[in-house]
């Protein structure tokens, strides 16, 4: 009886007490994942229909915003955070595969690719901060209104703009902060072996979180850096 399969399973150190087997461990973790990523959509969802719905009110202020972005450095971005997706999935694979040293070089790059994104996001946050675009006691538009004289801008309207996009931006990159702290802690056990092709359900749940967290930028660069890029009258 000792060579069974839920016999082996059960002394396999990565099964917890409470689970039957390891197939059943990585079904509940991941719905588990799942039912967390679902809570993350509403929570950004609120923040995208408050976008949309500003945005229809006051255009002329969100277009003016909007052009005030650096679109390349949103674009750079974005194709580092595609890159980070990429080897999210390889990194994935090759655990499936029990390739280590892959695995860890994969996560590596996740790694350097968040740090890369947010270094980036850095640097334009740096610069409306110089530009006085930041909400509060210092906050100044006469940049935006003496550039666009033909439209009328409300500066009360404008910091709506502003708001928004310094909340959905810092929000996503805390959860890029978070991730890379999450594939941080799996390089480590990747380089001690703990992954196997029997158990790396934690490197395929925070596949998924990753994955998550570049979709909501795929949404936010549009609605933020090219929605309103067409001539303003």
């Amino acid at each position: 009886m000792s060579d069974s399969p839920i016999a082996v399973e059960e002394h396999n150190p990565a099964l917890r007490h409470h689970f039957a087997d390891m197939e059943q461990q990585r079904q509940a973790s991941s719905l588990g994942m799942w039912v967390f990523l679902a809570t993350e959509v509403m929570f950004f969802g609120g923040m995208f229909c408050a976008y949309l719905i500003y945005r229809y009110w006051y255009y002329n202020e969100f277009a003016a915003g909007s052009r005030s972005l650096d679109i390349w450095l949103g674009t750079i971005n974005t194709a580092v955070l595609i890159c980070s997706s990429l080897t999210v999935a390889l990194g994935v694979r090759a655990a499936q595969m029990g390739k280590r040293k892959l695995l860890v070089i994969l996560l590596l790059l996740t790694i350097v690719f968040g740090l890369a994104f947010l270094g980036i996001k850095g640097v334009e946050w740096y610069t409306k901060f110089q530009e006085h675009h930041i909400p509060g006691s210092s906050f100044n538009v006469d940049d935006l209104i003496k550039e666009y004289p033909q439209i009328r801008i409300d500066p009360s309207h404008q910091q709506i703009f502003f708001s928004l996009y310094f909340a959905m931006t810092g929000l996503h990159a805390l959860h890029m902060i978070i991730g890379v702290g999450i594939f941080a802690v799996l390089t480590f056990y990747a380089w001690k072996s703990l992954y196997t092709p029997e158990y790396h359900t934690p490197i395929e749940l925070a596949g998924l979180y990753w994955h998550f967290v570049d979709i909501i930028w795929i949404y936010l660069f549009p609605l933020l850096y090219l929605i309103d890029r067409k001539p303003l009258k």
